[in-house]
């Protein structure tokens, strides 16, 4: 799936939730996508999850 086509399925999901449940709703369903993204990455091997957490923390810069 290319990029173009997945940010409009994801845009067109808020946009179905925004309608539905309002902002808190639509506010929910970006938040659990965001991490349902994330779990994603780190069960592929693409997010390094000890880095972000250090990086979290301070103890690391991302630059």
């Amino acid at each position: 799936m290319s990029p173009a086509i997945a940010g409009a399925a994801i845009g067109a999901v808020l946009a179905v939730v925004a309608l539905a449940f309002g902002f808190w709703g639509f506010l929910l369903a970006a938040l659990l996508m965001g991490a349902g993204a994330a779990a994603g990455r780190a069960a592929e091997g693409r997010l390094d999850v000890r880095g972000v957490a250090d990086a979290l923390r301070g103890k690391r810069s991302s630059s």
